[in-house]
């Protein structure tokens, strides 16, 4: 795998994680928004990340060159952004502004100790790919130094 691979990897990597981390960020600050219908609360959406395949090739015994089978990886993409399908808070409030006709609000399906979870781990997930990048650059470096 070439160095110019390992910068693809890693970016596609920062992306998904950054993209992981808006959506939680949208998660966590619509947490208490309050609707009167469950048409129009807000439901918690979730990244679909899915594997970049590329194909590589390799050198046999014969010294010919033949693809490597079996799905490596490069990278990761964002297929798409999905509402999570957990059942929505209604809570009885019938002095609230946006209560119902029974007296009901119904809140966002949001899960904060699971964002709080999932932002850390994006967090972190996000500098792991920025060390590799770094690590990569000072290889790099190293291998222009090497004749001199």
């Amino acid at each position: 795998m070439s160095l110019s691979n390992v910068f693809d990897i890693a970016g596609s990597g920062m992306n998904a994680q950054s993209i992981r981390i808006n959506t939680t960020a949208s998660n966590i600050a619509n947490a208490e928004s309050a609707s009167s219908s469950v048409d129009e609360t807000y439901r918690a959406r979730k990244p679909w990340f899915a594997v970049m395949e590329k194909a590589f090739t390799d050198v046999n015994e014969n010294n010919q060159f033949e693809d490597i089978e079996g799905g490596i990886g490069a990278g990761v993409q964002v297929m798409g952004i999905v509402e999570k399908d957990a059942p929505l808070q209604m809570r009885f409030q019938p002095d609230h502004p946006m209560a119902n006709e029974d007296g009901y609000v119904y809140y966002p399906n949001v899960n904060i100790v699971e964002e709080m979870t999932d932002m850390m781990s994006s967090s972190r997930s996000y500098q792991m790919n920025v060390e590799v990048l770094k690590t990569a650059k000072q290889m790099l470096q190293r291998t222009l130094t090497l004749g001199q």
